[in-house]
């Protein structure tokens, strides 16, 4: 794989992000409590041991001095050794964000995005919240199912939140922890890629752009730009070739600086235009790497889609998917500029995935209206060229497929992804959609835990359509 990366690579130089990484770990530490404290309702003391460790690690936290959490502003600020303060503060709708050093506020309008959906107990699931008392389907096992669903909250230490099964489309198991409930924003991480495609998917839809096009990323229109060849499809399948350090990278190098991957979460700099002037490594569609450039780009293109059509950007996901869909509860965050950080940055309730993930296992269809493109699940759970030609075919459009048996499910399930063993997980043979989320401490055994439920749920439910090759 490694060679293949060395033949197919182009003469371009690296640039590191700057900056000192404490400082950029404190800023996603700052970020990641601001959220745990003001989006998802939880302690200060708690979240700062168990929440988020992915753009703030835990081993870095105890560099900090002095943390403030200010209820009444709504901020939390960090304090290093070295006197540089980290803040994030509460931005109404859009979550929380991390500010540059020595700003105290972002650098855009902020906007309330208002929901068109009536009262969530007014309407039946999946509309609403409502769920209709219902025998399961023909050859459903109640009991088991009754054990998969505990199975995933053991042991304590997995720190599970979260965990919902859908079958057919209803709720036939569903369980939360302490302190939370089936509206509670959960830390989600990336995840929210597969939001992205989903985002893109609904322009596509709209006929804003077509999948196969070269992506009209602004940045690479110069006559001669070899990014220029770069198709929409590309970027989706984490194979656009930009030059970008991931933290996934198989030959990652420490020394050679913060990673780009998370400098475009903690760098509080317009993230956007950061992927977009990165020079390209190799050519379009060649070599796959999981690389927060790509869900970046996408998001660009979707901001330049939206705008470019002359609509709201920050109203577009509420009024465009999720009031088409029963979703409430998710929650975008943003960088200082106003762009949406959705690589991992959004906080949602678990019944809020489950909306998502049965929108795919309807092929896009939602109450008779298409709302992604025809065949457009068969893109996103398609293994990736690039991906298939390293070896590694794991990877699809922005979500990942069981082609290895990571689960213990059929191979053609697809599921979203996010750090601290967030998932939704899509099993077309069965018509199942498994939500599980927990706190980031607990991933490991949180990971066994949901491997033991979903063993159970094979066991319980019936494949119901035939299952085809991922």
């Amino acid at each position: 794989m490694l060679a293949r990366a060395a033949e197919a690579e182009l003469d371009t130089e690296y640039q590191a992000p700057p900056g000192d990484p404490l400082w950029h770990h404190t800023a996603g530490f700052a970020k990641t409590l601001c959220s745990a404290v003001f989006v998802t309702g939880l302690d200060p003391t708690f979240a700062a041991e168990n929440v988020g460790f992915f753009s703030g690690p835990h081993e870095h936290r105890a560099h900090v001095t002095a943390m403030e959490v200010d209820r009444d502003q709504r901020r939390v600020r960090l304090t290093l050794p070295d006197g540089v303060v980290r803040t994030a503060k509460f931005n109404g709708d859009h979550g929380c964000v991390a500010l540059p050093i020595d700003e105290d506020d972002v650098f855009f309008e902020p906007v309330d995005i208002p929901s068109t959906l009536p009262d969530p107990w007014t309407r039946m699931w999946p509309m609403g919240d409502a769920v209709p008392v219902a025998p399961l389907a023909e050859g459903v096992d109640a009991e088991k199912v009754a054990q998969a669903v505990d199975a995933a909250f053991e042991p304590a230490e997995g720190m599970t939140a979260a965990f919902v099964v859908t079958h057919q489309g209803r709720i036939i198991g569903e369980r939360y922890g302490a302190g939370i409930d089936l509206h509670t924003p959960l830390e989600s991480w990336s995840m929210g890629k597969s939001l992205t495609a989903t985002l893109m998917g609904v322009l596509i839809q709209q006929g804003v752009y077509d999948l196969w096009q070269p992506a009209p990323v602004p940045e690479w229109q110069t006559e001669g730009d070899p990014r220029r060849q770069i198709r929409i499809a590309d970027i989706l399948r984490m194979s656009s070739g930009v030059r970008f350090r991931g933290v996934a990278d198989p030959d990652l190098d420490p020394a050679l600086g913060y990673p780009d991957h998370l400098y475009v979460y903690t760098g509080t700099v317009n993230s956007f235009e950061w992927a977009a002037t990165r020079p390209p490594q190799w050519p379009p569609n060649t070599i796959g790497r999981y690389r927060n450039s790509d869900p970046v780009l996408t998001n660009y293109l979707v901001r330049l889609g939206v705008e470019g059509r002359g609509d709201d950007y920050l109203s577009f996901p509420q009024r465009e998917l999720f009031d088409k869909i029963g979703i409430r509860g998710m929650v975008l965050e943003t960088d200082p500029y106003g762009n949406y950080l959705l690589q991992g940055y959004e906080l949602a309730p678990a019944r809020d995935w489950a909306r998502l993930g049965n929108l795919y296992l309807q092929d896009g269809v939602w109450n008779g209206e298409r709302i992604l493109p025809e065949g457009y699940a068969e893109f996103v759970s398609t293994i990736a060229p690039a991906w298939e030609a390293d070896g590694r075919p794991i990877y699809g459009g922005f979500f990942w497929i069981n082609t290895t048996g990571t689960f213990p499910v059929p191979r053609e399930a697809y599921y979203m992804s996010g750090a601290g063993g967030q998932t939704t997980l899509i099993v077309p043979s069965h018509e199942l959609v498994v939500v599980r989320q927990g706190h980031y401490a607990g991933a490991r055994a949180g990971g066994q835990a949901l491997r033991n439920a979903l063993a159970l749920l094979m066991e319980a439910i019936p494949a119901s359509v035939p299952e085809s090759a991922p």
